[in-house]
Order: structure tokens, then C-alpha cells, then sequence
């Protein structure tokens, strides 16, 4: 009895496990907790923060379509704004004295980036490249139906020309000469006219000073338009139906 005694005192009195072993465990090692952001901060902004100032602020800046200002990148970068502010005014001087062909300015209270003035030329080479080809007959020809007949669909200007215009048209839109005006009321088909650049690259106040040559075009009322802006058959002979397409 003393024996079973003393047993179950020591049972009693025996030391209870370390509850902290398993709490070391429990925590995965090697990561760090995330930080909370700070207010105002963009989600996710703590991962930007570690990237290079100047790098992260050319990225940004090369795709906005607007200034940007201090505040907007300072917000998106996690940064503080005078370190923004400073940051680029650095890159502005660094670009000037490198003499690179664009600059940061400081424009509408934001920041963004500008081609420098000198060299102006090679960007309008650029820009204006492929705008200064001549057009060819075809384009002048449509481009004359769609002067004396604005507005018109491209079905109707088809039909005067006997042959499909839809290349022609196209290019004509993209040379910035004809523009869609509309839409016809009896058939839905897109109407095209001309437009101020037209007038300024015939060298005419208005279109009432273009050539006395409408009289030879047939009347719109005599061309049968098709409201799928198809091409209509013309007959060429009698041993059938040919149909004419321009690129």
C-alpha cells in the first residue's frame, strides 16, 4: 500500500510537457509575416517598394496617358512623395545631360514623358512616313465619286466605278481623306464624305470650289445601292456576267 503510495505521488508530481514545442513547430520557418500596408497605400504596394526608384518610375511613366502626379506615384510605389519628387528631378537631369531624344517634364501638374523639340523632324518622318505616297487612279477615282456625291456608301460609289472599292476605301480612311458620315436611312449602309484635310490638300475654301464635273457622274437616283454594300454584275457581253475587284 505504501509503495502504490509513493507511485502515484510521483505520478502527481511529475513534470507536465512544454506546451511551447508545439508553437515553434506550428509557424513555417523562413517566412516573415506580411506587412500591413500603410494607410493610403496601394494592395500589394510592399513588394513594389523593394524594386529601384528611378527603374519603377520610367516603367510606370512609359505606359500613362495622362501626367502623373507626385502623389499618384508615391501611392503606387509605396514611397514617400519627397523621395518621388527627388527621385525625378534626378532622372530629368540625367537625361539632359545625357542627351537623350526625350525628357520628363513637369506639364498640368504631372509628370510625363516628351521627345525633345530638336528632334522633331525625325519623329514627323516617322509619323508621316507612307502619308506622302501618291495616290493611285483607283484611289482618285473613288475619292472623286465620294467629293461629288457626299455622302455616299461604298456600294453606291462601287456602282458608279463598276468595280468593288472596299481596298480603296480603306486606304482613303486611313490616308485621313474620307470619313464615315452616318449611316442611310433606306438601307443602313455606312455614308462617306470628305473631310477638312481633304480641302486642305486640294487647296479649296470649301466644296463648293471643286471642278464643274458632277454633270458627267450619273445621278445617285440611277444607281441602284445594295444594302449588304455588295458589287452589283455588270454585263460585259453577252457570253455572261463579270464582276471587277480593287485592291
Amino acid at each position: 500500500m505504501t509503495e502504490r503510495t509513493h507511485e502515484d505521488q510521483d505520478e502527481r508530481t511529475a513534470p507536465a510537457p512544454i506546451p511551447s514545442q508545439p508553437t515553434e513547430t506550428a509557424e513555417p520557418t523562413g517566412t516573415a509575416p506580411e506587412e500591413a500596408a500603410r494607410p493610403g497605400e496601394t494592395p500589394g504596394a510592399s513588394g513594389v517598394a523593394a524594386l529601384p526608384v528611378k527603374p519603377a518610375l520610367e516603367a510606370v511613366l512609359m505606359v500613362v496617358d495622362e501626367p502623373a502626379t507626385e502623389e499618384h506615384l508615391a501611392r503606387v510605389l509605396g514611397r514617400e512623395r519627397r523621395e518621388i519628387s527627388d527621385a525625378l528631378r534626378e532622372l530629368c537631369e540625367e537625361y539632359a545631360r545625357q542627351g537623350r531624344g526625350f525628357e520628363l517634364r513637369l506639364v498640368a501638374g504631372g509628370w510625363r514623358f516628351y521627345t525633345r523639340p530638336e528632334y522633331a523632324d525625325a519623329v514627323e518622318s516617322f509619323v508621316l512616313d507612307g502619308q506622302q505616297a501618291r495616290l493611285t487612279q483607283a484611289a482618285l477615282e473613288t475619292l472623286a465619286v465620294v467629293a461629288y456625291r457626299q455622302p455616299v456608301s461604298r456600294s453606291r460609289v462601287s456602282a458608279v466605278r463598276g468595280v468593288n472599292c472596299d481596298g480603296v476605301m480603306r486606304t482613303l480612311l486611313q490616308r485621313g481623306l474620307v470619313e464615315e458620315a452616318g449611316a442611310e436611312p433606306e438601307t443602313g449602309a455606312i455614308l462617306y464624305r470628305t473631310t477638312h484635310y481633304f480641302l486642305e490638300r486640294m487647296g479649296l475654301r470649301g466644296l463648293d470650289e471643286l471642278p464643274e464635273l458632277a454633270p458627267f457622274l450619273p445621278e445617285a437616283e440611277a444607281v441602284e445601292g445594295d444594302s449588304q454594300e455588295g458589287v452589283p454584275s455588270f454585263d460585259v457581253d453577252d457570253s455572261g456576267d463579270h464582276s471587277q475587284t480593287e485592291h
